[in-house]
């Protein structure tokens, strides 16, 4: 998740351990160097609290180094803070410097630089954060460690470090800081599944719950669950008028009899489990570009082929993506990636283009000793799976395709057509990454015109956090000129393909005329108005059951 739990040390995990199981997970011992990134910003060295520069843009940049975990390039971290600075690469130097004298005063490396990154060395450092990370990763805690780590949650995370005149920087803590709050979510739904706490509490977190996430379907059953376990008839029936109404009010379905009885808290925290055991990896194409690539859940390999907008770890707390991946990771080994020039991949690269987008892919399954993986392809994605597959048919054991066409605007455009879509690249070059989201929303109504205001301002947010105002345009040129209809009577694998009826950014007879220049594919509609599926609407739960029983096939 935020470090990798992979990069902590073994010594750190058996701390965990024997302090969990005395129920004592504020007194670790054999301290080195610990970092409090809840409350106020501290770093402690064998006990001691270590002086922090005054500065306080330094101070924010090493705990961003410490939280990403992973090299930050000089570039970006200007960008970051020091956009306005009349010379930002000087200031970027002295903050590092401040940093190198907190770690000679102690004896220690905290960052590691070169020509063009910074890296937070982690190798013998734990934060409040890593340790409810591997916390998390349990399968069961005590209460009483529950309640530790959402003690420390309530502190604010790195509170006080806020920098309002900086937007990326904001952006990014802000994004942050609804991790945190999904770990809350983790941890309330531990603490009411534990048999040994009381009920009195399990309500208390259950009402804390609800405060934080008031229009979490589970928050919600949880609470109206408790409350009829304690026997609390008129609050129960309070809550029920109330909840219904509240939901109503925001035109989403809950019916509180079906949310009881569908209410699994144990298949709630295995979901939590499986996100937080994602492990991200990086890999380099032949061309030298970084790619990041993630693995999650046991089974049997499923590989999505990347599309544009993604975010290895902004995803998992997606209301389009995560429902439907965390899902998938139930049965198989769920193996996804960001697109180059997207997500943690690299962006500063030379080219964007069909061409590469299937090396790309081609990268990732090497990296894997998998003989054959079935491919999941979503949007533009789905031709980056058919070109994989008529080149490489000995890798592909079935495709499935989502939403996808064969060939991009450009193609047989008229002078009508060809016209819109230039004005929305121009819009895209000038809009993308500015504080008014009117412009994103031109693309996110079109992707999800059934979402709520809620998903459309995360989906606005996600768009700007994914990608630079540059590539956006290039994605969007590159998508243009995709053709792979020649190679659709070539493909020799079970194929299933899938389409919202109602999908208003690729419309359904796309798909359908795909599907019939595939030899044998079968096509399956969903009744939807949305390219992206959204969390909660029926149709991203026969997408699942389709996919489930297409890939469990045993073809002959």
């Amino acid at each position: 998740m935020h470090l990798q739990t992979e990069r902590v040390s073994q010594r750190l995990k058996r701390r965990v351990n024997a302090a969990e199981s005395h129920g004592k997970m504020g007194e670790l011992v054999e301290k080195r160097l610990d970092i409090q990134l809840f409350g106020d910003f501290r770093v402690s060295y064998d006990t001691p609290e270590v002086e922090l520069p005054n500065s306080k843009k330094t101070r924010v940049l090493l705990a961003y180094l410490i939280v990403t975990g992973r090299p930050q390039r000089r570039e970006r971290l200007c960008e970051l803070f020091w956009e306005t600075s009349n010379d930002p690469k000087a200031a970027l130097r002295w903050s590092l410097s401040q940093i190198k004298k907190i770690g000679d005063s102690i004896g220690i490396d905290l960052i590691e630089i070169d020509r063009e990154r910074v890296t937070a060395s982690l190798g013998n450092l734990t934060t409040d954060l890593s340790l409810i990370d591997l916390a998390l990763e349990r399968p069961t805690l005590l209460p009483q460690a529950t309640e530790k780590w959402l003690t420390i949650l309530n502190d604010g995370f790195l509170a006080g470090l806020d920098l309002p005149n900086l937007e990326d920087y904001t952006a990014w803590l802000n994004l942050e800081r609804e991790r945190i709050e999904s770990m809350r979510t983790s941890l309330f739904a531990t603490y009411i599944a534990s048999p040994d706490a009381p009920l009195e509490k399990k309500l208390h977190y259950a009402r804390e719950w609800l405060s934080a996430r008031p229009y979490d379907r589970k928050a919600a059953s949880a609470l109206l669950r408790l409350l009829q376990e304690a026997g609390r008839q008129t609050e129960f029936a309070t809550w029920t008028k109330n909840l219904r109404q509240r939901f109503d009010d925001a035109n989403l379905i809950f019916d509180p009899d079906d949310e009881i009885t569908e209410f699994d808290v144990d298949k709630m925290r295995e979901e939590q489990h499986l996100l937080a055991k994602q492990k991200i990896k990086f890999c380099r194409t032949e061309g030298g570009v970084a790619l990041a690539y993630a693995s999650v859940g046991e089974g049997p390999p499923l590989v999505k082929a990347a599309n544009w907008l993604s975010h290895l770890e902004l995803d998992w707390s997606a209301p389009i993506w995560s429902p439907i991946f965390r899902e998938l990771a139930r049965d198989f080994r769920f193996i996804r990636y960001d697109e180059r020039g997207n997500g943690l991949s690299d962006w500063n690269i030379d080219e964007l283009s069909q061409a590469v987008f299937v090396k790309d892919l081609k990268a990732i399954i090497d990296e894997f000793d998998y003989p054959t993986v079935p491919l999941l392809g979503i949007s533009q994605g789905v031709a980056v799976c058919i070109d994989y597959a008529v080149a490489h048919p000995e890798r592909v054991s079935k495709l499935v395709l989502f939403g996808g066409y064969p060939k991009g605007w450009r193609i047989d455009a008229t002078p009508e057509v060809a016209a819109l879509r230039n004005a929305m690249l121009t819009l895209t070059r000038d809009g993308w990454g500015q504080e008014n989201p009117a412009y994103r929303n031109v693309f996110s109504s079109t992707f999800m015109p059934g979402a709520t205001p809620d998903q459309l301002e995360w989906f606005n947010e996600f768009q700007r956090n994914t990608t630079s105002p540059e590539n956006a345009v290039r994605f969007l040129e590159a998508f243009a000129d995709i053709d792979v209809r020649d190679k659709l009577a070539r493909i020799t694998v079970p194929t299933l393909v899938i389409h919202s009826r109602g999908d208003q950014r690729i419309n359904w007879t796309v798909g359908r005329d795909m599907a019939s220049q595939i030899p044998n594919a079968e096509f399956v509609t969903l009744d939807s108005d949305n390219h992206l599926l959204l969390e909660g609407e029926p149709a991203a739960t026969e997408f699942i059951s389709v996919v489930r029983e297409f890939l469990s096939r045993q073809d002959v």
